[in-house]
């Protein structure tokens, strides 16, 4: 490829490989962290109180919540991790969130809505190139 081909592909967009990489390493941090937060609160962080230990669905929510989201903010079994957050998010929007009304922003099921779209493209794309998914893989090839 000539210099003034690579010019013309970066300015038409096309992100290379390594910038996509680090992008969705950066916004798989941020989203498990604001996660981790998210079921923190189940376990009485944050000026709420404590959801008691065993209650159905809520107390087993914020423990997939929490370890979930630790693990996915490390990058480690990140596909099979975002699937079960993912469901875990849908089950909470159409159990919790949709029975009050047919839009999220009529329901307040956004966040869960959202999370579980991310969290399923975590899913298919992987953990980005900064995860412990990708050091392992190294490793073994």
């Amino acid at each position: 490829m000539t210099q003034t081909a690579a010019a013309t592909s970066a300015e038409l967009g096309q992100t290379p490989a390594k910038w996509q990489g680090l992008a969705l390493s950066v916004v798989r941090v941020v989203v498990s962290f604001l996660f981790l937060c998210h079921g923190l609160q189940k376990m009485g962080l944050f000026d709420k109180p404590a959801v008691p230990v065993g209650t159905w669905p809520s107390w087993y929510a914020g423990v997939i919540e929490v370890v979930g989201s630790l693990l996915v903010l490390v990058g480690l079994f990140t596909r099979p991790v975002a699937v079960l957050l993912s469901g875990t998010m849908a089950y909470a929007y159409f159990v919790v969130h949709q029975p009050d009304a047919l839009l999220p922003l009529q329901n307040k099921g956004e966040m869960a809505a959202l999370y579980s779209w991310i969290f399923l493209l975590f899913a298919v794309v992987g953990p980005g190139t900064y995860a412990l998914d990708t050091l392992r893989r190294r490793r073994k090839s």
